[in-house]
């Protein structure tokens, strides 16, 4: 039998802590070869902007084989729909069979979060009590609670385009009781963080290297998986000690690092390690206080593998979802 999960059941079902606990160990999974992440793909037409991309991966430990189809189209603005869309197909890799198929909202934004977090725990300098935002959406809000998961955060400083959305944010994590400040900038908000994330779908440089504190840590996650799609400059990527998620996955579409490398400012031998190489302890990760730190995420199949196992679980465990049988 196939399970069936739609995004309000998912919403109910999402656990950070797990998450974030779950997501650190498939990185170091990676890493010692137990799980496996093939090369990405993009799939396009020449008459479109839209890109597809299938997001494969395999784990032992999960005994699960799983894959996320993502839809990328900028053009869904224009009538109101999502840009952004992905469903998540579970098969176990013992018999074969089609456990799952997720909507991949809900497990895409807490993934997401988790690895910042883990990234955070990994990178970031352990005090650190202040939580820059530059975006203020669902994914913000997702952050704030992978965060508290795993740093001492007291205070948020936040900024986005739009004070609507900023109002709706405070409003969303105003039971954390934290202190939330307004930034008029996003100079501001960089320059005041112990850690930084970047939440936004922005094409261009928002954030400049020169801003960067020492000792700061930069989770740079916003921009879409495309060459030419990056928040952060050339100045900070080459000032910062950078990790990535994948390494292949980053050449190809991580603009953050393409573009860069492209200017010959830096070259991919410059980034310090893969993070689940930090996660396995077989490379360092912030090796000063005075170090700056960046995490490139651009996502990988991994993470929706390792939130998959415990979505699935958990629905079976609750009873929640609708089981169909696809062989009949």
């Amino acid at each position: 039998m196939t399970l069936i999960l739609k995004a309000s059941e998912l919403q109910a079902l999402a656990d950070m802590p797990g998450t974030i606990a779950a997501v650190e160990r498939i990185f170091a999974a990676l890493s010692r070869g137990t799980a496996f992440q093939p090369a990405p793909d993009s799939l396009f037409l020449p008459s479109s902007d839209a890109r597809f991309l299938p997001m494969a991966a395999l784990s032992s430990a999960e005994e699960l084989a799983t894959v996320k189809l993502l839809a990328d189209i900028p053009a869904n603005r224009e009538s109101n729909l999502p840009t952004q869309r992905s469903t998540i197909m579970l098969l176990s890799q013992l018999t074969g069979e089609t456990l799952a198929i997720l909507d991949g909202k809900v497990p895409t934004r807490v993934r997401t979060a988790a690895a910042s977090a883990v990234a955070s725990k990994l990178l970031a300098r352990p005090g650190s009590t202040t939580l820059g935002l530059v975006g203020a959406g669902a994914l913000a809000v997702a952050h704030v609670e992978a965060m508290l998961a795993v740093l001492p955060i007291e205070n948020i400083v936040v900024w986005s385009r739009s004070a609507d959305t900023v109002t709706e944010f405070c409003g969303q994590i105003s039971h954390q009781g934290l202190n939330i400040t307004r930034a008029s900038s996003v100079q501001e908000v960089v320059e005041v963080a112990d850690v930084l994330c970047t939440l936004t779908p922005a094409v261009e440089p928002l954030v400049k290297g020169e801003w960067f504190k020492p000792g700061l840590h930069v989770n740079a996650v916003g921009s879409r998986p495309r060459a030419d799609h990056r928040e952060i400059d050339s100045a900070g990527m080459l000032r910062a000690r950078v990790f990535v998620d994948s390494m292949s996955t980053a050449r190809a579409k991580s603009g953050g690092l393409i573009i860069p490398v492209a200017e010959g400012v830096m070259s991919f031998e410059d980034v310090q390690a893969e993070l689940g190489d930090v996660a396995a302890g077989t490379k360092a990760g912030r090796v000063g206080d005075e170090d700056i730190t960046l995490f490139n995420s651009v996502g990988i199949g991994l993470q929706d593998l390792a939130i998959g196992r415990i979505l699935y679980d958990a629905a079976l465990n609750q009873g929640i979802g609708t089981h169909i049988e696809l062989n009949n």
